[in-house]
């Protein structure tokens, strides 16, 4: 069951990514170069966000709105807690206020249901400094690659 879910997150962050890089026929969002439309945020923090959270599985990605939202994971080590992301970007430059990352966990209790659980602040830095990390990466090799 996990490779299919596995496979199935990668798919979706792939369909994602494709319809990313296409234009539609609407008006265009975000900056756009030669009447090309563009995805409504940051190309750099969408795939980032994408990379980062491709070890989990993808419940709904929105290029054009700039929202990511991961499905229930649990680690195969710890399968009594699962946690589940929310990313936001924000805006079409690359920049740290630019994302917004909440992070939800559930804990099973002694009756095997899934509740609510605290999650530290830290987490969801750690998120959004991963992902930040990942967009400069991408950001700088892409103006590698251009010259």
């Amino acid at each position: 069951m996990g490779w299919k879910r596995r496979t199935g997150a990668v798919l979706a962050g792939l369909a994602a990514a494709s319809l990313a890089a296409c234009s539609h026929g609407g008006l265009p969002h975000g900056n756009s170069s030669a009447g090309q439309a563009t995805i409504g945020v940051n190309g750099s923090l969408w795939r980032a966000t994408l990379d980062t959270l491709a070890f989990m599985p993808l419940a709904s990605a929105d290029p054009w709105g700039g929202t990511v939202i991961t499905d229930w994971y649990a680690n195969p080590e710890k399968p009594d807690e699962r946690f589940k992301v929310t990313v936001y970007i924000l805006d079409t430059r690359l920049r740290a206020d630019g994302l917004k990352v909440t992070v939800f966990k559930q804990i099973k209790d002694a009756s095997g249901q899934w509740v609510d659980a605290p999650t530290s602040d830290q987490t969801e830095s750690d998120f959004e400094n991963a992902i930040l990390t990942r967009a400069r990466q991408l950001r700088l090799s892409n103006i590698g690659s251009r010259g």
